[in-house]
């Protein structure tokens, strides 16, 4: 018995978009949850400076630490969420009988 190789399929052109195939960067889903992550990394980088600011003695405005550090767990907590929500999405999709 000879097994052949089955033919590697081509993704159509960015303007064809009759075929419903997502290419690569269209994907609101996963744009979503990379400006949540990129959103978390920025918040955080804003608080270590603002911590550093202050632990340095180069200012003594506490408020803006604490309101970077509100930030940046808000942040967190946002991306906690669309994960969350995500799973449960994907749990209810997979249990859903044919």
């Amino acid at each position: 018995m000879q097994i052949t190789q089955i033919p590697k399929i081509d993704l159509p052109a960015e303007s064809d978009k009759s075929f419903g195939v997502s290419l690569p960067g269209d994907n609101p889903f996963q744009d979503m949850f990379r400006n949540a992550i990129n959103g978390v990394k920025s918040t955080d980088s804003a608080l270590n400076a603002e911590i550093a600011k202050v632990a340095t003695g180069q200012t003594d405005d506490l408020h803006s630490a604490l309101i970077a550090s509100q930030k940046a767990s808000l942040s967190v907590e946002l991306l906690v969420e669309l994960r969350n929500q995500a799973l449960d999405a994907y749990k209810e999709i997979m249990n859903t009988g044919i």
